[in-house]
């Protein structure tokens, strides 16, 4: 599929994406968060801060500098890693702001024996939202109102945003139009993932402000693409397999023909979450049981 990647974080500058609403893109650029996470800012004189980003007091203050005299009203967090969710605990200690959103980290399935959790490393184990935000309700704010939806799957407490009475959504990590997004078991889960995706096309919402890169427009066929890309991806592993194990970093290389080999983890991660979801359906083998480590073979 096609991914857009011609963005200019600006940093430090607020962008306009429509009338009230603004990006400030934090400057953390890496492989994972592209030019760096994506802050929006809602309303004018009463804000509410979707995702402050990483622990940056840097950004933080950048935060309050573009908001100027305007209150912070509202905290809103899609997710618990750490370059989205850290950064409203700084901006609650500046402003006295509530943080509302998604639930404390949590994995999406419990460590088997003797596996690691890949991604230990880049979860928000200190994040506790004041308000907890269920699936379907209704955050009212001075200046607009949030419909919440839960789309597990990068994350297992991934929330997405919709703005009512206009045609956009805050997709957060869940769809981006920079690159896939990453899923990676246990915290994260394939089968989730692409629920979410459906969850998205059966909404109304035609334009998605990701939480890295550039507007994702024509939201609709592009989230149809990336559910047709995941499904190639599965087609592809069972392709590979056979009634040979093979190993988690042996059919990446087969897979992803010319692939940067410092992206080989993560793609990896990828796989093993394809393979996850494909055990469960009894469609693959897992050697001796599913983790990352682990061989795989045709059921």
């Amino acid at each position: 599929m096609k991914h857009d990647r011609q963005f200019d974080p600006a940093y430090g500058n607020a962008i306009e994406i429509s009338d009230g609403i603004r990006r400030l893109t934090a400057p953390n650029p890496s492989p994972f968060t592209f030019h760096g996470t994506n802050t929006y800012l809602v309303g004018q004189d009463s804000v509410t801060v979707i995702d402050p980003g990483p622990d940056s007091p840097e950004h933080v203050d950048t935060i309050l500098k573009v908001i100027g005299g305007a209150r912070v009203e509202t905290i809103l967090v899609s997710h618990t890693h750490l370059d989205h969710s850290p950064g409203a605990r700084l901006l609650q200690a500046k402003t006295g702001a509530p943080i509302v959103g998604c639930a404390a980290y949590r994995p999406a399935r419990d460590l088997g024996a003797g596996e690691s959790n890949p991604m230990d490393a880049s979860s928000d184990r200190d994040y506790k939202p004041d308000l907890q935000l269920e699936d379907g309700s209704l955050h009212k704010t001075s200046g607009a109102d949030f419909e919440v939806i839960e789309t597990p799957g990068h994350t297992d407490n991934h929330l997405c945003f919709a703005l009512k009475g206009s045609p956009f959504l805050f997709s957060a990590d869940h769809v981006m139009a920079w690159s896939t997004s990453i899923v990676a078991p246990p915290d994260g889960s394939m089968r989730s993932y692409m629920a979410s995706l459906d969850r998205l096309l059966a909404r109304q919402e035609t334009i998605y402000l990701p939480g890295h890169g550039g507007l994702v427009r024509d939201a609709h066929d592009y989230v149809a693409d990336l559910k047709a890309h995941r499904l190639q991806r599965e087609a592809s592993i069972l392709d590979q397999l056979s009634t040979e194990p093979i190993s988690i970093p042996n059919l990446v290389l087969r897979i992803y023909h010319g692939l940067d080999p410092a992206l080989r983890p993560a793609a990896a991660l990828s796989v093993f979450a394809h393979l996850e979801d494909l055990a469960s359906r009894k469609l693959v083998i897992a050697d001796p049981e599913v983790r990352l480590e682990s061989n795989y073979r045709r059921a």
